[in-house]
């Protein structure tokens, strides 16, 4: 024992020295014992949340391209061939060839002045059913894309925010899916509604453009492309520059309901329906975006592309076109050339060019990204 005492009454400070550094030493590995077991716990929180995130982007990727083919596959087709019908019914040009035949069977059936007044309103009708075509072939295409990508980006802001991802991507709650079906059959509007105003106001448009135009006068590739472009312009701008929303999109919900619902249940549709208020929504934010400047702008863009290849085509079908040919051996092929714009989008050049549009990707992009409605896009010559 008096060994021990006098053993640490000589190394008794490098005792304590060395006990301090074990006890820091001790001190300093359990803190870093816990400091790595947080490190872990982090990774693992932190893995977690981004095999969740990978999984709402996922559910919202499935979803958004669930809606895209319904578009794609269901709703254009669709709307694409009740606009084919409605405008071969309303611009018929079949009556006015017809007494024109006959006439030149027969010398004295009709007189020099009413064979002239044919063949001009043959010219306007002609003419009215192919600007008819290719603005309705156009604007429906691009509200069709409007609609996905406002659906996209609804989806997407109540994902993020967690408001009933769950709700949104049941694929049996029938709540939202009879929304998101109401909003898209709202593209059926233009073929059964919005013709019956639009073809009014383009016949308008093409008499004005084409008035000073004569049937023996010479008309070649650039004066085809100048005309059609001139008659879209003038169209778009009739009874001011947004008058043309009301042939693709209905005023607003109510209205619409009223329109589709028939005679029997007309009283049920004009009480609000528990989704009119989302559905109501969709068509205002619908509205906002055909107002954009942004809007107007691919717009533009893409009837002038499809008038480019249209012409293009008119001078493949038409030979002599490039040097001039006289504006009445032009008409049947006018009218001819109507039909093929409107026809099956999975075969339809014109709509597939629309879509790989690079202005029209861009835009579409902006707009699933919730940007301003008043984007612009660049106009290209």
């Amino acid at each position: 024992m008096l060994a021990l005492r006098d053993f640490w009454r000589r190394h008794r400070r490098k005792g304590l020295v060395t006990l301090g550094i074990c006890g820091s030493g001790y001190l300093l590995y359990k803190f870093y014992v816990a400091h790595r077991r947080r490190l872990v716990e982090l990774d693992i929180l932190l893995e977690g949340e981004k095999e969740t995130d990978e999984i709402i982007k996922n559910q919202q990727q499935a979803h958004f391209e669930n809606i895209q083919r319904i578009a794609d596959s269901t709703t254009l087709p669709y709307a694409m061939h009740y606009l084919q019908s409605r405008i071969s019914e309303e611009l018929d040009p079949s009556y006015l060839t017809e007494r024109l035949m006959q006439a030149k069977g027969e010398s004295n059936a009709l007189t020099s002045l009413e064979k002239l007044e044919l063949w001009d309103r043959l010219k306007i009708l002609s003419f009215t059913r192919l600007v008819s075509s290719i603005w309705a072939m156009t604007s429906l295409c691009l509200y069709i894309r409007v609609q996905v990508n406002i659906l996209g980006r609804h989806l997407y802001i109540d994902i993020a925010r967690d408001l009933g991802s769950s709700h949104l991507l049941d694929e049996g709650d029938p709540f939202d899916r009879h929304s998101q079906k109401e909003f898209l059959s709202t593209a059926d509007f233009l073929a059964n509604h919005g013709i019956f105003a639009l073809i009014p106001c383009m016949q308008t448009a093409v008499t004005e453009v084409l008035k000073g135009k004569h049937l023996r006068d010479p008309f070649n590739t650039s004066i085809l492309r100048e005309s059609l472009v001139q008659i879209l312009d003038t169209f778009m701008n009739i009874e001011g520059p947004n008058r043309w929303i009301s042939y693709v999109l209905p005023e607003n919900a109510i209205s619409y309901k009223h329109l589709t619902a028939t005679s029997s249940n007309f009283e049920d549709a004009a009480a609000p329906s528990p989704d009119i208020s989302k559905l109501d929504q969709l068509m205002e934010e619908t509205r906002d975006v055909l107002s954009s400047t942004g809007f107007r702008n691919i717009m533009e863009i893409s009837l002038k592309s499809v008038v480019d290849t249209l012409t293009e085509e008119f001078a493949v079908q038409s030979r002599g076109l490039s040097s001039g040919v006289p504006l009445a051996k032009l008409l049947p092929l006018v009218s001819q050339m109507a039909p093929s714009l409107l026809e099956d989008p999975s075969g339809n050049r014109f709509v597939k060019m629309i879509g790989a549009l690079h202005e029209v990707e861009l835009f579409c992009t902006l707009l699933y990204a919730n940007m301003t409605p008043d984007m612009q896009i660049s106009y290209r010559n």
